[in-house]
């Protein structure tokens, strides 16, 4: 049966006024599912290649619509396709073959599957998914915690075989983030499994203490609005905290009517940068103004439900010429927040889910 005839209770969710309708809910919902290929991989586009952070991106929006069997094979896919040491690499081409296309290995899209698994399984209640997923997500967080520094940050990654194979020390604010809310998923599946992993919660103290107080640990990426965003997202910035960070930049980065600039000074307002910063503001309780982005970001939609990924508007053109699976998720995602989801809402607002064990410093407000 199509997306478009389970509608009335598969997208009963995704419907936000001025955003979304049902009907239009489940052509974005068939949009990303026509992108999936019979074995469960989920490229941005067919034709593109698949990467691992927006492969699960996209399973957990066909999870908001009840798409279960659809992202249980993107999942599947996953398990499939790890490599020995728990990772995968960076980029696989769209074809059969699932050839690497950019053999390194990348620590943020490593460690996403956990919060992809856990929302799934929050979906579904599945316990023998999680079961089997388990050994994934292990050997997944295993090698990402391999490339943890002392100072809590985590290392972006490891280098291809063909460009040497070292391990990058240099952490990335915004991978960090999203790596923060990945070991939170993980050792929620783990206290689920009553199998503890307090290295895990050692690990996720450690990297969340990094990001709240020591931001000269990460390479300058400030021009990046993920970078002012990400760590509200991955909730490692909460409270008044998160609303300092946000409101310090709004200007910078918010373009009213259009969405949110990837980068300044650039006329560049991107679909995926201005749905995570709506899932962002609903996190800081702000439901208002992220439904005023999302709202805003209807100018990027297709005709067949998917989304530009982004727009300059400086020219008044759409830019790049691409249609994205995972920018369709992002906003899936958001609504899906939004309208109280409760796999999504737990995933993304953090309240239930371990935080960690943070060190005892005196270092707050130094750069000690």
């Amino acid at each position: 049966m199509s997306a478009a005839g389970r509608r009335p209770h598969r997208t009963e969710r995704l419907v936000l006024q001025g955003v979304l309708t049902a009907e239009q809910a489940a052509r974005t919902v068939a949009g990303i599912a026509a992108v999936q290929r019979a074995d469960g991989a989920i490229p941005w586009f067919r034709g593109h290649h698949l990467d691992p952070w927006d492969h699960v991106e996209a399973a957990m929006a066909l999870d908001t619509a009840g798409e279960h069997p659809r992202a249980e094979a993107a999942y599947r896919w996953l398990a499939d396709h790890q490599n020995p040491d728990g990772s995968w690499y960076a980029a696989y081409a769209d074809g059969d073959a699932a050839e690497p296309t950019d053999r390194s290995l990348e620590t943020n899209f490593v460690a996403y599957v956990a919060v992809g698994v856990w929302h799934h399984y929050l979906s579904t209640g599945d316990d023998a998914f999680l079961d089997r997923m388990w050994p994934t997500v292990h050997a997944a967080v295993e090698f990402v915690l391999r490339l943890q520094q002392p100072d809590g940050r985590i290392g972006w990654k490891r280098e291809s075989p063909e460009d040497g194979g070292r391990d990058v020390t240099d952490a990335l604010l915004t991978g960090c983030s999203s790596i923060h809310q990945a070991l939170r998923c993980a050792l929620a599946i783990a206290e689920h499994r009553e199998e503890p992993q307090p290295d895990w919660e050692l690990a996720a103290g450690l990297l969340g203490h990094a990001i709240r107080h020591h931001p000269e640990r990460f390479l300058d990426k400030s021009r990046y609005s993920m970078d002012w965003y990400y760590p509200v997202l991955g909730g490692a910035v909460t409270g008044a905290a998160a609303k300092e960070r946000i409101e310090e930049r709004w200007d910078d980065f918010v373009v009213p009517q259009l969405g949110v600039r990837c980068v300044v000074p650039n006329p560049w307002v991107t679909g995926g940068e201005s749905c995570e910063l709506a899932l962002a503001l609903w996190v800081m309780g702000e439901s208002d103004r992220a439904v005023e982005i999302l709202q805003w970001i209807q100018h990027l939609r297709a005709e067949d439900g998917m989304y530009w990924t982004g727009y300059v508007f400086e020219d008044d053109a759409v830019w790049p010429q691409e249609l994205t699976a995972w920018t369709a998720g992002s906003l899936l995602l958001a609504v899906a927040a939004l309208g109280g989801d409760e796999a999504t809402t737990a995933v993304f607002g953090g309240e239930l889910l371990p935080e960690g064990l943070e060190p005892e410093c005196e270092c707050r407000g130094t750069r000690a």
